[in-house]
């Protein structure tokens, strides 16, 4: 184990022992003992080792809630994590019960469960806010915990009574803590002592089994003996007998504070805001009064006396402490990213004796940090690299060790991690967007638009069945059969209006989807022959990585998100492939797009290529430059950009040494794809925030880069780009996981209120932020700026918009980002790209009037950093704007959470309609027919051509004939019973969304993991579920072996083969293999010929089917070999 070897010097110090030996002696209770001179992360390591040897309760008081969270993340690196809880504050603000922050509640409870329970002592990590509110009395808590266990008689009756007595709310799926649903004999319940959900499944009155499941897939996670249900502890409406936090741990804890005085300091500002609270509460209802509520310091000074105090402190001892500890550390020096300095100080410390470590937080780093020390001049004579995180390093001169944590060497930012508990995944994903509500719209492929009317039980020979009703013109109602449910989609086109309804079986539609079909072939038939010239092009292949690009990853201050590095690994890939990239990455607003792109940029340039990075805006071509210029400014490149801020000369040289070669990354909006711009020898585009550019701009590009590879960055990706990654005419990367650390943005929907823009603007400057006011009129934003000066004295503001002078508005938004003033004014010309940390709070005006994807990205301008942002959108009452509108600003504040970006497009897509995708040209098709199936027609477009007319180009494509199926979906038609009955699910939605599910799996994998994922969640499978699923699989035979249709009726199946007499099937491997079928079956199966109106039918039957499973037996030598052990098992 790496650790143990920074750790032991500890354990085995005298100051350890010293410290071990007070506090196990401490039964006076009165021991005081101070420890000074801890440094950084040491601090961590002494509790940790103390804590293993002591058997006792620490509790650790910090001074603010980040520190604590750092000490928390060493320690649950260095200490068995189940033994280190996080003990939080609940709310931000007192009396502001809104504003309760779940997660932390949660974390809470799990502290006092296990306090309570008597486990094993834990080690709690606290700070002032969290003892600042008082806790529920122990009684209190006995009092509502109900204690269930594996086999307990227990009724389920019983428990479902005592979760409405604990006010638990009975809801059909849960996701939230306060929840439970009740599905047959199975009871999912979110208590506040745990977090995540538990499901107890009875078998008569006896408890089961319990298992713990995910809130967003519902399926179980790990078996659990037992278990303690518990209500929300922190509802301060209720009204109980609350004590101190100090009342409720053990009397043998050990606290170690850091300053006393601070603590209390810290805890009387706390108590006045509550009381100034309490006092302008409305005296109309009750409030408990903040005394009840609320600890005051001189209680926790008294309280803490009774305590072994261990004083952590940097200065001298104190005199009221009986037992001093001292030790001897240094920080760690900085080095400013310069290596060899770092190298020069491990070998001086390694003559003077010490020990070097190096702390990486994983492998990865740990790797760099040997290439980098191979490839410097000078050896390095003594290091080691330990994987363990730790907050800051220190040297030590008693135990001679030197410690250094790798984010301090790099100047990385160290991020702390919380556990959110739950943080609730925003629940509603693109499933939502196309789930069906009755009375919906949608799009049956085969006769056009009608209504949802829910799900129908029908009977079909006296066997009950679940059929999905649909209504047409003129009262006509069509059935559809669960397996066909693909066939059908949701109606997407322009909002609010409602499409026409024809009557079935008229003419219309098919005309309608016909001149569809021929329209978008054009359309398609221009994109591929676009699309084939580019793959049959050979562009440039760079080389592997050097050590210059390692070193440039490296240094990189945030950790690499999973998905970054995924994209950043494939742009790398299509670099290197001699293929001409076309990439898009699709990144919400500050995930590190950027950074992507300054890797690959670097990359072409150390390939000896010049980089062109096109940008929409003028003030984004100065951001970009900014950091481009910062992150590349320790290697060989010259960076420069072209806007409108440079002067004509500064644009002549600059054009002049581009065409010489002298710029490596020329950074440009518009102009770049101008006649006059050369390049010596282009290598990589890189557009960014594609969106904003029109079709002309784009396709004027198109000339300059048959065959350069490009790069696309986007957070929203209009519709028309979307659609052709989605269709594989381009690749697709997407970033979707947060850096750590980022809070989603809080968005609120206000009017236009003096006293909510004060505020918020206050707290902002009080937090030492900065705040952005979009106004988009320039006519009056000078009295804009002047009410926010009224409002807020203070405030240094600053105006900025577009008809400044470029140099002026240039030196504005250097200013703003120094932060020399406090609050911007300005028009949208922010909106794209000024990237300022230090700004966590944006007003947008009138935002009624802005397009979806412009909010998204205005409020992408904020929470770009560790602090929690606000976004406020003003508007008129929502009576006076239009439906779009409306329909934007809930979109946005449904989708806050962070990497939303890609769902904001989706619905854009839905609220604007998607036009004609594939040209510039827009059409109303979409509007006639809905998107989902103008896709569906595309595709079919799309795959036709390449079978004829492109059959050449994507001749390697087709080789697998053996698998190639001739049948698009098959009709089973059956008199049996197949569904999921009622009893078993019975939420309508949930049910429609199985069966969707259900329709789309193609393997017998995908088939067992969906059975699991059933019985899990609502227990066993009835018969009728059970032949439902071996329906499919009936299904795939048949669409594998060319079966239009399969009719399951009267103890008979018959199978029809394809009408086309002239279809390639009939020549294929698998219609041979049909043939041997039936030879070596004679006595089961018979192939017969039946005249119809339409000529001749090959039909395939077989009698004797009297069920499901009778017909899987029947057909078991036509499926494929991994399916039949499953049928066996059966």
């Amino acid at each position: 184990m790496g650790k143990t070897k920074i750790t032991q010097p500890f354990s085995q110090s005298l100051q350890m022992q010293k410290l071990h030996d007070a506090i196990s002696n401490s039964a006076d209770k009165s021991s005081r003992i101070s420890i000074s001179g801890l440094i950084g992360s040491s601090l961590s390591i002494l509790l940790a080792e103390s804590f293993k040897k002591a058997e006792k309760p620490f509790l650790v008081i910090l001074n603010d809630k980040e520190e604590a969270a750092y000490i928390l993340n060493d320690l649950e690196q260095l200490v068995k994590e189940t033994n280190v809880l996080f003990y939080p504050g609940s709310y931000r603000r007192p009396y502001q019960i809104e504003e309760t922050d779940n997660a932390n509640v949660l974390l809470r409870a799990e502290v006092l469960n296990r306090i309570n329970s008597r486990k094993k002592p834990a080690l709690i990590v606290t700070y002032p806010d969290a003892l600042f509110e008082k806790v529920v009395t122990r009684k209190e808590l006995d009092k509502s915990t109900l204690k269930v266990k594996l086999n307990d008689k227990l009724s389920l009756d019983f428990v479902n009574e005592m979760l409405f007595e604990y006010k638990f709310r009975r809801v059909d799926f849960v996701t939230e803590p306060g929840e439970f649903s009740v599905r047959g004999g199975i009871i999912d319940v979110f208590s506040f002592s745990h977090d995540e959900p538990y499901r107890i499944e009875f078998f008569g009155d006896e408890v089961d089994s319990i298992r713990t499941f995910d809130v967003e897939t519902q399926l179980s996670v790990k078996k659990i003996e037992k278990i303690s249900l518990m209500p929300n502890v922190e509802n301060k409406a209720l009204q109980e007998s609350r004590d101190s936090f100090f009342k409720y741990i053990a009397t043998d804890t050990v606290v170690f504070t850091q300053d006393i005085e601070q603590l209390t300091a810290r805890i009387d500002t706390n108590f006045e805001k509550a009381q100034e609270a309490y006092n302008n509460l409305d005296s109309g209802v009750k409030r408990t009064a903040p005394e009840a509520l609320f600890c005051d310091s001189q209680t926790i000074k008294r309280q803490l006396l009774d305590f072994t105090l261990v004083k952590l402190s940097s200065d001298l001892p104190g005199k009221e402490s009986n037992i001093q500890i001292g030790f001897n550390q240094f920080p760690q020096p900085a080095f400013n990213k310069q290596f060899n300095l770092l190298i020069e100080n491990l070998n001086e410390n390694e003559e003077a004796g010490y020990t070097n470590y190096i702390c990486c937080a994983s492998e990865q780093q740990a790797k760099r940090f040997k290439d980098i020390f191979e490839d410097a001049k000078s050896d390095v004579k003594q290091y080691e690299t330990i994987i363990l995180p730790l907050y800051r390093g220190f040297i030590d001169e008693d135990f001679k060790i030197v410690c250094y944590t790798d984010h301090q060497i790099f100047e990385r930012y160290h991020k702390f991690k919380l556990k959110d508990g739950y943080a609730k995944k925003q629940a509603i994903t693109l499933k939502d967007l196309t789930s069906l509500q009755v009375g919906d719209y949608i799009t049956h492929i085969d006769h056009g638009i009608g209504k949802f009317g829910g799900l129908q039980k029908i009977e079909v020979e006296g066997k009950k069945q679940e059929a999905i009703k649909l209504i047409y013109g003129e009262r006509d109602v069509l059935y559809l059969s669960i397996h066909s449910l693909h066939k059908v989609t949701k109606y997407n086109g322009k909002d609010g209006k409602p499409p026409t309804i024809y009557k079935l079986g008229s003419a219309a539609w098919k005309k309608l989807k016909q001149k569809t079909k021929t329209r978008v072939k054009e359309i398609a038939f221009n994109l591929i022959k676009l699309y084939a010239k580019r793959r049959l092009e050979k562009g440039f292949a760079f080389g592997p990585d050097t050590y210059l690009q390692n070193e440039l990853e490296a240094s990189f201050i945030y950790e690499d998100t999973p998905d970054q590095s995924s994209a950043t690994e494939a742009v790398k890939a299509d670099m290197e492939s001699a293929r001409p990239m076309d990439r898009l990455v699709c990144g919400d607003v500050g995930f590190g797009k950027t950074e992507v792109a300054i890797r690959a940029a670097f990359k072409a340039v150390d390939n000896g290529k010049q980089v062109a990075v096109l940008v929409p805006t003028t003030i984004l071509a100065f951001q970009h430059h900014k950091t481009f210029s910062e992150r590349l400014k320790d290697l060989p490149v010259t960076v420069d950009y072209l806007n409108r801020f440079r002067t004509a000369k500064e644009k002549r040289e600059t054009l002049e040494r581009l065409a010489n070669g002298r710029v490596d990354i020329i950074i440009g909006t518009h102009q770049l794809t101008s006649k006059n711009v050369k390049f010596k020898d282009l290598g990589l585009l890189i557009v960014d925030e594609e969106q904003k550019f029109g079709v002309a701009v784009k396709d004027k590009l198109k000339t300059i880069k048959e065959n350069v590879d490009t790069l696309t960055l986007t957070a929203t990706p209009i519709p028309r780009t979307l659609q052709f990654s989605l269709m594989a005419a381009r690749d697709m990367s997407t970033i979707t996981t947060a850096p750590p650390n980022r809070y989603p943005i809080e968005t609120h929907i206000i009017r236009l209120q003096e006293e909510t823009i004060r505020d918020a603007v206050s707290y902002e400057i009080q937090r030492g932020g900065q705040v952005f006011f979009i106004h988009n009129r320039l006519q009056n934003i000078k009295e804009v700026a002047g009410m926010i000066q009224r409002l807020v004295p203070d405030a240094k503001i600053g105006i900025g918009h577009g008809q400044m002078d470029g140099k002026k508005l240039e030196e504005l938004m250097l200013k703003f980002m120094d932060g020399e003033f406090d609050v911007l004014v300005s028009t949208t010309i922010v909106e794209s790209g000024l990237d300022v940390p230090n700004a966590n709070t944006i007003f947008i005006n009138n935002a009624n009037n802005f397009g979806l994807s412009d909010l998204h990205q205005m409020r992408g301008r904020v929470g770009r950093s560790n602090k929690k942002a606000f976004c406020y959108f003003i508007t008129p009452p929502f009576s006076t704007m239009t439906d779009d509108a409306r329909k934007r600003m809930t979109a946005l504040e449904q989708f806050s959470s962070l990497g939303s970006g890609i769902n904001i497009a989706m619905k854009d897509l839905e609220i604007r309609g998607a036009g004609d995708l594939l040209g510039g040209e827009q059409s109303g098709f979409m509007n006639e027919i809905g998107f989902d199936t103008y896709q569906k027609i595309l595709n079919e477009a799309i795959e036709e051509l390449k079978e004829n007319e492109f059959a050449d180009l994507y001749a390697e494509d087709d080789v697998d004939d053996s698998n190639k199926e001739y049948v698009k979906d098959t009709v089973i038609d059956s008199d049996f019973s197949l569904m999921f009955p009622d009893d078993y699910i019975n939420n309508i939605t949930e049910r429609l969304n199985l069966y969707t599910e259900l329709n789309s799996l193609k393997t017998e994998e995908e088939l067992a993991a969906f059975e699991a994922r059933l019985i899990d969640r609502f227990g066993e499978l009835p018969k009728q579920a059970d032949d439902l699923l071996n329906s499919v699989r009936i299904k795939w035979v048949a669409t594998h072996y060319g079966l239009e249709k399969v009719v399951m009726k009267n103890k008979k199946l018959i199978g029809f083969f394809i009408a086309d007499q002239q279809s390639k099937f009939y020549q294929s491997p698998a219609f041979s293999r049909v043939l041997q079928f039936v030879q070596t079956h004679a006595n089961r199966v018979t192939l017969k010929e039946k005249k119809t109106s339409k000529g001749l039918r090959l039909l395939l039957s077989a009698q004797g089917i009297s069920s499901v499973d009778k017909a899987i037996e029947v057909l078991k030598p036509l499926m494929p070999k991994k399916s039949e052990t499953v049928s066996k098992s059966e």
